[in-house]
């Protein structure tokens, strides 16, 4: 049996009618940019995730920069944030020429400890980035808290969690800025890259608005430094076709992630996700000795596997500068040693998880 990792052709031929109705409604009016499409996700979005402002973009790596942007990062502020994550959290920081402060992991979520984030705080400190990996919410309360304590602003890194809940509350409308990704492979994702920055300030929002649009007020007139940031109105097209799917979807991941784990808990340390939260399962996620041999085995038998992310950000050659080595944050490195990722999406049916849980534990053996 092949098993698709993300299976977005599946995804594709499910919602066939819908996307191609609305991509051929672009492709007549040849609206392109800033069609009233991009509108009308975002006041879809708005709707779905509780915040009153929503705004889309051209990536999410381009939304963790306008978040950056709106609250005036300037060269040698410092921003907290976790080394284990994709680069894009601290290169946007580094790209504004501030200075991306790392705080290891908890070992059980892999999201930042925030025990460990007032120690890292300076008369630099601007602001703190947690990162939702894999889909959960890191713990804000706590995170809030010591923000509101020092002053700092909270931006939430939410690439891979569109969706995910912390007490209760959307991901998408935590923190002062949340950002998400619309990459092909997220939980809800466009044909091409895309992106978000939801906020409840409408200040931000506004400044948000102007910067993805190189800082424009009216045509010619700059405001601000800004960048080409704005979504394409033919993946807006796509994202307002499949979002009415969205929480079938997410539930349907639940239950691929809950049949994981019931078969796989008693041989491997499985994703732990806290009671005040609810994952938006971009990733199944385990934790194995001799990864190589173990992906390898897999892949044999038909089963893709993938790793997020084998080199913590301090470890990185563009970060070197930083002056950070291995064993500065042994839990990420750790983990980076350990996690793989197995398939997951909303499309895994019961014969196909049955096989892939068999398998995994065959061959673990």
């Amino acid at each position: 049996m092949k098993i698709d990792f993300a299976n977005l052709q599946l995804q594709y031929q499910t919602y066939k009618k819908e996307i191609d109705n609305n991509i051929q409604a672009i492709l007549d009016k040849s609206n392109y940019i800033l069609g009233e499409e991009v509108q009308m996700l975002e006041q879809e979005l708005q709707k779905f995730t509780g915040s009153k402002y929503a705004i889309t973009c051209s990536s999410g790596t381009d939304a963790l920069l306008l978040a950056i942007m709106a609250i005036d990062i300037q060269p040698d502020d410092e921003v907290i944030t976790t080394p284990f994550t994709w680069i894009s959290t601290g290169e946007m920081i580094a790209l504004l020429k501030a200075k991306p402060v790392f705080v290891d992991i908890e070992p059980d979520t892999y999201n930042i400890d925030a025990n460990l984030i007032e120690k890292a705080i300076t008369k630099k400190t601007k602001a703190i980035m947690p990162v939702s990996l894999y889909g959960q919410p890191a713990d804000i309360d706590a995170i809030q808290a010591i923000a509101n304590k020092h002053n700092l602003k909270v931006i939430i890194d939410g690439a891979q969690s569109f969706g995910s809940t912390y007490n209760g509350k959307m991901d998408s409308n935590l923190g002062d800025i949340s950002i998400t990704s619309f990459f092909p492979s997220k939980p809800l994702g466009c044909y091409g890259d895309g992106g978000a920055v939801f906020t409840n300030n409408a200040e931000y929002a506004k400044k948000i608005k102007l910067l993805r649009v190189h800082g424009q007020v009216k045509r010619y007139h700059h405001q601000y430094i800004g960048i080409g940031g704005r979504l394409d109105t033919l993946q807006a097209a796509i994202l307002l076709a499949k979002l009415p799917n969205f929480k079938n979807e997410l539930n349907a991941r639940q239950k691929v992630a809950d049949q994981y784990t019931n078969k796989l808990s008693r041989k491997f340390q499985t994703p732990i996700i806290k009671p005040n939260r609810a994952s938006a399962w971009a990733q199944y996620t385990l934790r194995v000795n001799n990864r190589q041999d173990f992906q390898s085995k897999l892949k044999d038998v038909g089963i893709p596997t993938s790793v997020f992310y084998p080199i913590p950000l301090n470890l990185q050659e563009c970060f070197k500068y930083l002056n950070s080595k291995s064993g500065n944050f042994p839990i990420s490195d750790q983990a980076s040693k350990e996690v793989v990722s197995i398939p997951m999406n909303p499309f895994l049916n019961d014969n196909q998880i049955d096989y892939l849980t068999s398998q995994i534990v065959k061959l673990s053996l």
